[in-house]
């Protein structure tokens, strides 16, 4: 603060930078005892001082600048000084140059030990009988200054005493707002530390806090911000928190705020308003707070008080905060179960000594397995709560060289080490899964059309039962043959037919397939007025039925195709893809006069050439679920065609989640709003649909992959919805697909699943859910669309049981929430998490596929093994025909080198399916790039690793209840017979020397867009750690990158720079991570595809659909020809050499940061201000920094002649980060 001094008369020709040096150099030589003697010099000259600070800008800077002593001469003459006109000098001196500089010269202050020399002043004036009110002011305007740069101002002023003496000082001058004012900022530096606080508490400083605090006035305002920020920090303790609740200040407070709301009509004051709302929050940190705010009536005020806020733009900090507080104190709720654990039941035989599953069947019974006692948060420090979506992030900041503790850091564990497990003599029995290793081709015309395709023995021989079919009175021109009628398959020399659609080993199907007795999946013409409305829209597309045409008619293909004489509906905007057996047909309605009126649905075998609508209902009869099912829903039924045109990524909409949120809290606030009416529940297994009075919607979620436990309508046009738990488990929510009917056209209906489990979801990044309408599917467009507004993924009010987070209590459940409307009337519309692909769609496919087989491939379907629930588990070999049965073609034959893929071990993941699809029918293909790689590799797949839970909806256990995915080290044969199989092929590989030179697991990312792969590489994972290696231990060969690299410069969905090839703890039990270290597969990956979108590349901006996920699966083919070519040689070892020559040196470490460890919540946070969980402590309500990381990647482009030339330079690349979650 500037003194009224008299002005000093500057000395004519002198600079008055030299003035200042002068005036230090005599104050310094002062310094000591003359400063006592001669107080009146000493005036003079700080006054001078002053004075040129005060009116000469670059004077402060001359004192201030490197190199100089200035501010030591004077931190000196301040503590020398016994004259109280000097000190107060001196203090301004300071205070003038503090008061620029934006921090720096308070942090070059605190730095040279001006902290102390204030406090020492403030503890000796104290002592004075009267101490000087301006002396005071001026001590406590500088310690409010420096307390934003001295972090540990607090801890010395309570060692030092002046923390007493600032709560004497605000006591004694309550009324005097000048003193006041400096003391309360003072003390609100002092409370920021937890002990002091605490001790401030003890000694009355909160009372006195609720004595200055005052009603609306437009007095004195920013005394009462300050008071009410130094209430806030006091109370972000605990115990400081329950003094206030127990003195009764809840409802003071809740008072005081809605006077000030009430009467700043024009928001001058809304940083007091809002600093009232922090204490109310941090007062709800702990229970007994809550409990006051409820009974105060607190959640009406606020939720009345936000509500008149809403359309004011400026007020969302207070709309925000209001939102954090009435969710914290929202009463944690039940989830409307019994039981968490699944609805459905699988007995084991046995079951592992330890592990979830073991702790769920030890469980005793009559124990509430739903929700805790304990309350959520119950007395959650402030200081724990943060505002980012998932708490690693800030951890992860402050030091980037650990970004993961769980990196593996033992270099012995890093290098792979082959380690055959299972001694030879075991692993023999798998010989007859590699016969094409030992086969002669003697016995076989080569050059003949005789196909050399053989197909093991499948389940084919159980007993098949009675199908609930779809149709909507809408049949196929194949439902209407007679039952005699049968698939033609073309002829397979040296086997019998394929089973499942042969009448010889497959009942027919039952007579409820005929028109006059077909029943529905769901009651969609439970009405007659539907079913004529239906006839009048569709009646010029009814066409006769039409035998099966010959399979042989094209050359060069054995597909077995059927084309009605007319087509049964106009294909508006759907591509065709033409493949052997397509072809044209008109649009027409003769032959509905001879026939009767009936309806059609989609003639798949022109839309959809791997589909076939008879062949799926035979496929789902000997398909084995837990729940037994026997209806077939339409989408699988009828098929999927992919759209012509994408689907941009949703543009997310301004305060969505915060209305959403508004809405749950109505339900507290206006109880007698909600319905409360069921209407599905699996947990009634002899009715689980409840029959309704029309006015609600209908669900269903029982046929395969199904996956709906409870509908519940809470309002008219508003549901929520449960997912039910991977079968013998008690969690796992997040793949849903269930069956809706009884809509209203136009109207807006909001679905709420409401038992999600993941911290964070691409739903809040522009995905949408996916929909089936059964209508759009009749009139010539069935496909599955992005559908959903108003889309959001947030924390609920739903406590989640520490039975199931792991012993962890007080977490919750989070709400995918979206509203939809519909464009029909009495449709039958499915929705699902992403597009459904179905064990029984993949048998369907892996026929249909076969009989594209042409003399050339080499395809064989073995059985590997049976599952748990009884289905059996495919495994592919595809390769080309040796060219001739001579030594040296079959020699040529037997040792290309093995790619080894898989899929789908985690069921909701069907992405993995799709690409897996995309993969299979390039290399059935009759393209010359299909041949190459056919001729150049031998490829063993497993397509679907995990049937028992695609099957029964699972999201990512099989019936054991165990991610497979994590049983890769040790699988149990009974309990992982996939698994256990699966690994035994590999190391009977590996004994045979002969392992893959690739392996690829295909999976899905939830939290991720693109597609990306996680390798294992041991120079990248040390590159994580501080740990130190000799060089010779990070010798290792560069071609794991070669793969990824070359699907970056090809595959338009794919990003190298969300790539990871670090090997951590967590994942050693990963298929990825097992075959390199056990099986020494360098080139062992697991290929992440997003179930959102891209951003990046050409689909930048659009969701992912079926035509882009195939699309990747084919360029997966595309880039191990390319990695095959470009050394030009087959040998397999001569392929590894070449490529470490072509790749370079040991990549460079462009960044301190990390660099290749994939973050799973890459996104930033969406603009909109909104806490996304109940522990945020957005004060400001402003978006989350958006934090950078570079990603390393290795650069290189396609030359002329197609190959591709890698090398070693690296750039670093910006990515958002947001957590890390496994998700592999």
């Amino acid at each position: 603060m500037k003194m009224n001094k008299p002005k000093m008369a500057s000395e004519k020709g002198v600079p008055s930078t030299s003035k200042v040096h002068i005036l230090l150099a005599q104050l310094e030589r002062m310094t000591g005892d003359s400063m006592v003697t001669d107080p009146e010099a000493s005036r003079q000259i700080t006054s001078k001082l002053l004075h040129l600070i005060q009116t000469q800008e670059k004077t402060g800077r001359e004192v201030m600048s490197k190199g100089t002593s200035g501010m030591e001469v004077i931190l000196s003459s301040l503590e020398s000084t016994r004259d109280s006109q000097t000190t107060l000098n001196i203090l301004c001196i300071l205070s003038e140059l503090l008061t620029l500089g934006k921090g720096r010269r308070v942090g070059a202050f605190v730095s040279k030990g001006g902290t102390g020399v204030l406090l020492r002043i403030l503890i000796s004036a104290s002592r004075e009988g009267q101490p000087s009110e301006e002396l005071m002011l001026q001590l406590h305007s500088l310690l409010a200054k420096v307390g934003l740069k001295d972090r540990k101002l607090g801890v010395k002023a309570r060692l030092s005493g002046a923390v007493n003496v600032t709560v004497n000082l605000i006591k004694k001058n309550l009324q005097n707002i000048k003193l006041l004012l400096p003391c309360l900022q003072v003390l609100r530096v002092y409370s920021v530390n937890m002990v002091n606080a605490i001790s401030l508490g003890k000694s009355g400083a909160i009372e006195l806090m609720f004595k200055i605090l005052a009603p609306y006035s437009k007095k004195n305002t920013s005394l009462i911000k300050v008071t009410v920020d130094a209430l806030a920090a006091l109370l972000k303790s605990k115990t400081n928190a329950r003094r206030a609740v127990e003195a009764g200040y809840v409802s003071t407070l809740l008072s005081v705020y809605m006077d000030w709301h009430r009467h700043d009509t024009w928001h001058r004051h809304t940083v007091i308003r809002k600093g009232l709302l922090c204490c109310l929050r941090n007062i709800t940190n702990i229970r007994l707070g809550r409990r006051a705010f409820t009974n105060a009536d607190g959640m009406r005020i606020l939720y009345n008080s936000s509500s008149e806020c809403l359309t004011v733009r400026t007020l969302d900090p207070l709309v925000n905060t209001s939102s954090l507080i009435m969710r914290k104190c929202f009463p944690k709720n039940r989830l409307p179960l019994p039981t968490i654990k699944s609805a459905f039941h699988h007995q084991l035989t046995h079951v592992l000594p330890s592990g979830p599953v073991a702790q769920l069947y030890s469980q005793p019974p009559g124990v509430d397995d739903v929700v805790d006692d304990s309350d959520d948060n119950e007395d959650m420090d402030a200081d724990t709560e943060n505002d980012t979506e998932n708490e690693e992030d800030e951890k992860d900041e402050k030091d980037p060289r650990s970004l993961n503790e769980d990196i593996e850091k033992d270099i012995n564990k890093l290098h792979p080490q082959k380690s055959p497990g299972r001694p030879f003599e075991e692993l023999k029995v798998y010989e007859r899964f590699f016969v094409e290793l030992t086969e002669d081709f003697q016995g076989h015309n080569i050059d003949c059309s005789t196909t050399a395709s053989t197909t093991s023995s499948s389940s084919s021989a159980r007993p098949s039962r009675p199908v609930i079919v779809p149709t909507a009175q809408a049949l196929s021109p194949n439902h209407v043959t007679t039952q005699n009628s049968q698939v033609l398959c073309p002829p397979h020399k040296g086997r019998d037919p394929p089973s499942p659609p042969s009448t010889a080993t497959a009942p027919l199907p039952p007579p409820a397939l005929q028109l006059d007795t077909f029943r529905f999946n769901k009651e969609l013409s439970k009405k007659e007025e539907m079913q004529q409305e239906l006839l009048h829209a569709l009646e010029c597309v009814s066409v006769k039925a039409e035998a099966f045409l010959n399979a042989d008619k094209h050359k060069g293909s054995s597909i077995s195709t059927r084309k009605p004489s007319q087509s049964p509906l106009l294909l508006e905007g759907i591509a065709i893809r033409c493949m052997a057996g397509g072809g044209g047909s008109d649009c027409g309605s003769e032959g509905t006069e001879d026939e009767g009126a009936v309806l059609e649905v989609p003639d798949t075998a022109q839309l959809l050439p791997l589909h076939d609508l008879d062949l799926y209902v035979e496929m789902v009869k000997g398909t084995h679920s837990v729940p037994q099912y026997t209806e077939v829903a339409y989408p699988d039924y009828f098929g999927h065609v992919a759209p012509t045109f994408r689907e941009p990524l949703l543009e997310r909409v301004y305060g969505v989640q915060r209305s959403k949120i508004f809405q749950d809290i109505e339900r507290l606030i206006h109880p007698n709003d909600i319905l409360d009416k069921l209407l599905y529940d699996l947990d009634v297994p002899s009715c689980p649909v409840i029959e309704s009075d029309g006015e609600s919607l209908k669900f269903n979620s029982q046929f395969e992959s199904g996956n709906l436990r409870k509908a519940i309508q809470v309002r008219k046009y508003e549901y929520d919805l449960v997912l039910n738990s991977d079968i013998n488990s008690n969690h796992h929510h997040q793949w849903f697909y269930f069956e809706v009917s009884g809509m209203r056209v136009g109207t807006m209906y909001r679905f709420n699943i409401i038992n999600c489990e993941k911290s964070n979801s691409q739903f809040n990044y522009g995905m949408q859910v996916l929909m089936y309408s059964v209508q759009e599917a009749i009139s010539g467009r069935p496909r599955w669309v992005r559908t959903g507004t108003d889309i959001c993924y947030y924390k609920n009010h739903f406590a989640r049981s520490s039975i199931a987070t792991g012993g962890q209590k007080g977490k919750s459940y989070y709400t995918m929430s979206f509203s939809t409307s519909f464009s029909h009337k009495d449709d039958v519309c499915y929705f699902t998490y992403h597009y459904p692909y179905t064990y029984s769609s993949l048998k369907m496919h892996l026929f249909k596929l076969e009989a594209m087989r042409t003399p050339e491939i080499y395809l064989r379907q073995d059985v590997l093994c049976e599952t748990l629930g009884g289905n059996s588990c495919p495994l592919l070999t595809i390769t080309a025909m040796p060219e001739s049965n001579s030594s040296d073609h079959i020699c040529q034959f037997r040792n290309r080198p093995l790619i080894f893929l898989s899929a789908r071990v985690h069921p909701g993941e069907t992405n993995a399916s799709w690409v897996m699809k995309g993969t299979l029918e390039f290399l059935m293909g009759a393209s010359s790039q299909a041949a190459s790689l056919r001729e150049a590799y031998i490829f063993k797949i497993v397509p679907m690793l995990n049937p028992d839970g695609v099957v029964n909806g699972n999201d990512r256990c099989s019936l054991s209840g165990e991610d497979l995915n994590r049983q890769w080290q040790n699988p149990d044969a009974e309990l992982h017979p996939t698994i256990y199989h699966t690994k035994s092929l590999l190391q009977y590989l590996a004994h045979m020397q002969r392992a893959p030179l690739v392996f690829c697991d295909y999976h899905g990312h939830s939290r991720k867009k693109n597609v990306f792969m996680y390798g294992c590489s041991v120079k990248e994972t040390i590159w994580q750690t501080n740990i130190s290696a000799a060089s010779t231990e990070l010798q290792e060969d560069l071609g794991y990158r070669a793969l990824p690299k070359i699907l970056s410069q090809i595959a338009p969905a794919f990003s190298m720079g969300s790539c990871s090839f670090v090997v951590e703890r967590s994942k050693e039990s990963t298929a990825r991570v097992v075959v390199w270290r056990e099986i020494g597969v360098q080139r062992s990956y697991t290929m992440e595809s997003t179930v959102c979108g891209c951003d990046q590349g050409k689909y930048k901006g659009f969701q992912i659909g079926t035509r882009e996920l195939e699309e990747m699966g084919a360029q997966f083919c595309v880039a191990l020809l390319r990695l095959k070519r470009m050394t030009g040689v087959h040998n397999h070892q001569h392929l590894l050499d070449l490529e470490s020559d072509l790749i370079g040196t040991q990549p460079k470490v462009v960044s301190s940061c990390s660099t290749t460890y994939v973050m799973d919540e890459d996104e930033p946070s969406f603009l909109e201000a909104v806490d996304y969980s109940a522990e945020s402590n957005d004060e400001d309500g402003e978006a989350d920094s958006e934090a950078g990381a570079s990603s390393r990647d290795v650069s290189g482009t396609p030359d002329s002649c197609a190959a591709v030339r890698l090398s070693d330079s690296e750039s670093s690349k910006e990515a958002w980060k947001t957590g890390r979650v496994a998700n592999q």
